[in-house]
């Protein structure tokens, strides 16, 4: 019996989707958006200094195909990831009409979204007034801070004082699909931040927004604000079996790593490790070596994303690859045989943007300990049914196997 590995890198996009001309960041279409591709040509010209330097090292993940992945979606130069590659490779595009979280890993696991999702406008403020109110009254308080579109660390850094002040939540959102509410640990309590936004929850859900996310921090006015790990995602549940569901009703186990836990609410996974990037990746490394045999390891690490690609830090971002290209090389080469370990992305997040959202790309299939070749362009739920012909258990969703 095999097992199977699926890691996504969250936001390591490498280039425009064909509909990319339907997403925007502001007012500019996401066509011609691609991290890996700008990341790599930053490098390249001196532009991503800080913490690093020189062109962008990823060996481990060129080897796989990382480098040619990125030219066959988008045609473009990769300066430092230039090798032939020895693994099984390709790039993914997706149907839902989103790029999100939900949308990306839902369809990653065999379920395209099947509604469209709501959005709040960009406008002041930006929720209904009864959703404002309701709110409200899940805190406590005479009211909400925040009601519009921002960056999460900005608004903390703008509202956390008064936050402090007045004890009123900050709601906010996204291009995204959310709504996100940033409270103090300690001088609104972490507890009540939860229930909070449990409470909210089904509402939202009912209204087709996809998430509603807990976004702790804590400091103060004088040392500034931060948020922490122990951010909780309140995600609506995927309305047909996926992935995780398919592996467990075969009488397999699944093991989550990441934020994997939040996004299909712990549906059809047996169990969960979460912590900062560092520590998932220590996670990763003990299920390489302890996992069951059939089992289905599922891993999203975030800090791509949530660090470096909304922040628009394009040094951060290399350095953050440059790690994981680091650390992934040391699990790959302990592998089993008959392991599949298959790495990709679920949206793109250009550091070099305009805007602080997400952008609407392909993502790499990087696939290790399955021979050599190019898989072509393949639809995101594609992934789901290889992974389920590895383990050899039915697949119920619209993709093809590629292996």
């Amino acid at each position: 019996m095999t097992r199977a590995f699926l890691v996504v890198m969250d936001s390591v996009g490498i280039g425009g989707a064909p509909d990319a001309d339907r997403f925007f960041n502001g007012d500019v279409p996401d066509t011609g958006a691609n991290t890996l591709a700008h990341i790599s040509q930053a490098c390249a010209e001196g532009r991503a200094e800080d913490g690093r330097s020189g062109p962008l090292y990823l060996p481990n993940l060129d080897a796989l195909g990382l480098g040619a992945a990125t030219r066959l979606a988008s045609g473009s130069e990769t300066p430092g990831l230039e090798v032939d590659p020895s693994g099984r490779w390709g790039c993914a595009r997706e149907h839902s009409l989103g790029k999100d979280t939900p949308s990306g890993h839902w369809e990653l696991a065999g379920l395209p979204v099947p509604w469209d999702w709501h959005y709040f406008p960009d406008t002041t403020p930006t929720f209904p007034a009864d959703l404002s109110r309701a709110a409200a009254q899940a805190a406590g308080t005479d009211g909400i801070l925040g009601d519009c579109h921002a960056s999460g660390t900005t608004i903390i850094a703008k509202l956390g004082a008064e936050h402090m002040r007045t004890g009123w939540p900050i709601c906010y959102t996204s291009a995204d699909s959310v709504f996100q509410i940033a409270a103090h640990e300690e001088s609104f309590g972490l507890d009540r931040l939860l229930d909070m936004c449990k409470a909210l929850a089904p509402r939202l859900h009912e209204m087709k927004v996809g998430r509603v996310i807990a976004r702790p921090f804590t400091g103060s006015p004088d040392q500034g604000f931060t948020r922490t790990t122990n951010r909780k995602d309140f995600a609506i549940l995927p309305p047909a079996p996926v992935l995780t569901n398919w592996v467990q009703d075969a009488g397999r186990r699944v093991h989550a790593v990441g934020k994997i836990g939040d996004i299909f609410s712990m549906q059809g996974i047996d169990t969960l490790r979460k912590g900062p990037d560092a520590e998932l990746m220590g996670h990763l490394s003990d299920l390489v070596d302890q996992a069951d045999e059939g089992s289905l390891t599922f891993a999203n690490f975030v800090e791509f994303d949530s660090l470096y690609g909304h922040r628009r830090d394009i040094s951060g971002y290399a350095r953050a690859l440059e790690w994981f290209d680091r650390e992934i090389g040391v699990i790959l080469n302990r592998l089993r045989p008959g392991d599949l370990m298959l790495l990709t992305a679920d949206h793109g997040n250009d550091p070099s943007w305009i805007g602080t959202d997400h952008t609407r790309e392909q993502v790499p299939v990087l696939i290790a300990g399955q021979g050599t070749g190019q898989i072509g362009a393949v639809d995101f739920a594609d992934v789901a049914a290889s992974i389920a012909h590895h383990l050899n258990i039915p697949a119920q969703g619209p993709g093809k196997s590629f292996l």
